[in-house]
Order: structure tokens, then C-alpha cells, then sequence
């Protein structure tokens, strides 16, 4: 049996049955909040190594809560490694319509994501390897990469969980696919990221299967006009799709001027290897390339290559002094 088959077999499965077995924990009353841990925060507790979001911005990842308050999204991506196809708005979990979710409160979600956080890392305690000040750490967690699975701005009460966040002593990622500019332009995380998958419209809808492009041009310019927050654009690299057009791209990045810019491969993995080719995983050197002819048309920005991580084949483009805010 190819893995193809494998997955359309997992495919078979009730959606919320699926994602459990892949280890997402749903926290709250009403299902459409999640946490999962993820590979760096196991390496970080065994001094193995830390994510490449530690090496650009200084994050533990034995102390980041990676999670989610709305499981669903409005995008269906071609390079999402999420079961979309289950969670796009307007389908049918566990009998409701998204659109007509009972939503659980910020306290409740940040609650039973620091609660499950956890119980999930407790089994690490007696684990060979696992350093004892690292899971003391971990469980006193100081970071939420609001970034799980689904389209966070979706959550109707995102300014209000970031604040409850925050009040716990935590610092926030936010990441975005833009389009919804009202709720970027009224959120104030530690960090905001948008992803920006392509250089123009058609090989946006191409991509995303959705007509957004409108929305998204308008949080790239709402990214622009915050203060104290740190600003971050993504883009997320598909060979043979969305690497081409490098000054579309930086036109598009003159619209934010945000602090940084990662340039990342996409990554063959999850249900993305039902959508596209492992050709379609650029290497290391090809993404560094095509950050290059990013970063030389907005030279006069002052943008330039600042540092990369090739395990996880992204780079990293700024204009800023990075040693004033990591």
C-alpha cells in the first residue's frame, strides 16, 4: 500500500477522530480550540536543539504552547500539511456549521491549553536524556505560537485571548493568512506574522483556492502601521508554483515594511503529499537563491540576508538591528 492510500485510508476516519490520532488535544467546551506539541519542543527539553523561530527571535521552544482557538480556515491551500478539505468554513464538525460555533472564552481556552501543555510534556520527566531544568522550565511555559492549525483571526475574541496572554506573563506569535484586515489591524501580539504565498492574484487563487487577494493587500498595509509589535512576512515557497516574479513579491513587501521577511520551502508533509509532488519541496540552496532576488530589489529599503536555518530551509531578510530586540 502507497502512502497515498494511507492517507485517503486516514481520510475515511471522523475528522475530529483523525486529528486526536495525529496528536492534537482539543481544549474548551465546544471542540474548536487545540494544542499539540511539536518535534523542537522534545529536542529543546533534551538540549538536542531549538526550533528556527529560537534562533531568529530568541524563543525556548520547551516553553512555546503551540495552539489554536479555531480549528477552522477559509483558505484551502494547496501546501497545507492540515486536513483542510474537513475544517474549511461552512462544513459540517460534529454536526454544527462553523459559522455557527458556540465559542469558548479567552480564559477558558488559555486554561486548558497551559493545562493539557502540561499533561502532554509529563511523561518527559523520567525520559532518558530529558534535562531536569529544561521541564521545569517547560512547565511554567512563557510563549503561545498561535499558529496551530486553521486561521486564528477566525476566533472572534482573538484581541481579548492575546490580552489574557499576555496577562499570564506570556508572550504571543500570531500567524495570519491576511484576510481579515479588521482583526489585524486590532490585535497587538508580541508578534504578528502574515503569510503571503504569492506575487499576484492568479497564482493566489491558484494556490489558496480562494478569493481573498482584496483583504490581503489591506492587512499588508494595516502590518505597516504597528507600533510595538514585531512584524513578519512569510513566504512559503512551492517550486514550479510561486517562485518566480521576485520584484512582485518585494512591491508587495513595500506595502508592509515589516521588520522581517522569512522566505521558507514548503515542506512535503502531512496531507500536502495528497495536493502536491515532493518536486514541489525546494532545496536549501534554491530558497536562499530566491531570497536573494528578494532581498537585491529592496536593497534601497534597507533589507538585507541577516540569517538563515538550512534544516528548516528558511531565511531570514530585515532592515533592523536584530541585537536591539531578540
Amino acid at each position: 500500500m502507497g502512502r497515498r492510500d494511507i492517507l485517503r485510508l486516514e481520510y475515511e476516519e471522523a475528522p475530529m477522530r483523525r486529528l486526536e490520532r495525529q496528536g492534537y488535544h482539543f481544549v474548551g467546551a465546544h471542540g474548536h480550540s487545540a494544542v499539540k506539541t511539536c518535534f523542537w519542543l522534545r529536542k529543546s527539553l533534551r538540549g538536542e536543539g531549538n526550533c528556527y523561530k529560537g534562533k531568529f527571535y530568541g524563543i525556548s521552544a520547551h516553553r512555546c504552547v503551540q495552539m489554536t482557538p479555531s480549528i477552522f480556515c477559509n483558505q484551502r491551500c494547496l501546501h497545507c500539511w492540515r486536513p483542510i478539505e474537513d475544517f474549511n468554513l461552512n462544513q459540517s464538525v460534529k454536526g454544527r456549521e462553523a459559522d455557527a460555533v458556540v465559542w469558548d472564552s479567552p480564559a477558558e481556552i488559555v486554561d486548558g491549553c497551559i493545562r493539557e501543555q502540561r499533561r502532554l510534556i509529563s511523561g518527559f520527566k523520567g525520559f532518558p536524556g530529558t534535562d531536569p531544568s529544561a521541564f521545569a522550565e517547560a512547565n511554567q511555559p512563557r510563549h503561545a505560537a498561535i499558529s496551530l492549525i486553521g486561521e486564528p483571526t477566525l476566533y472572534p475574541y482573538l484581541e481579548e485571548l492575546i490580552e489574557e496572554f499576555h496577562a499570564r506573563g506570556m508572550t504571543t506569535f500570531v500567524v495570519s493568512n491576511g484576510t481579515n484586515p479588521d482583526v489585524i489591524r486590532a490585535i497587538r501580539p508580541t508578534q504578528l506574522y502574515i503569510s503571503l504565498n504569492a506575487p499576484e492574484e492568479g497564482i493566489y487563487k491558484k494556490i489558496a483556492h480562494a478569493d481573498y487577494w482584496a483583504n490581503i493587500i489591506q492587512s499588508l498595509e494595516e502590518l505597516r502601521k504597528k507600533r510595538a509589535v514585531r512584524t513578519v512576512v512569510r513566504i512559503t515557497c512551492i517550486e514550479g508554483l510561486n517562485m518566480v516574479n521576485p520584484e512582485g513579491y518585494a512591491d508587495l513587501l513595500q506595502l508592509a515594511k515589516p521588520d522581517f521577511i522569512e522566505v521558507k520551502a514548503y515542506m512535503h508533509i502531512g496531507y500536502s503529499r495528497m495536493r502536491l509532488p515532493r518536486a514541489a519541496m525546494p532545496t536549501a540552496s534554491r530558497v536562499r537563491d530566491f531570497a536573494t532576488e528578494i532581498a537585491a530589489h529592496l536593497r534601497a529599503s534597507g533589507y538585507r540576508i541577516v540569517d538563515e536555518s538550512e534544516i528548516s530551509r528558511v531565511v531570514l531578510i530585515s532592515c533592523r538591528d536584530r541585537s536591539k530586540i531578540l
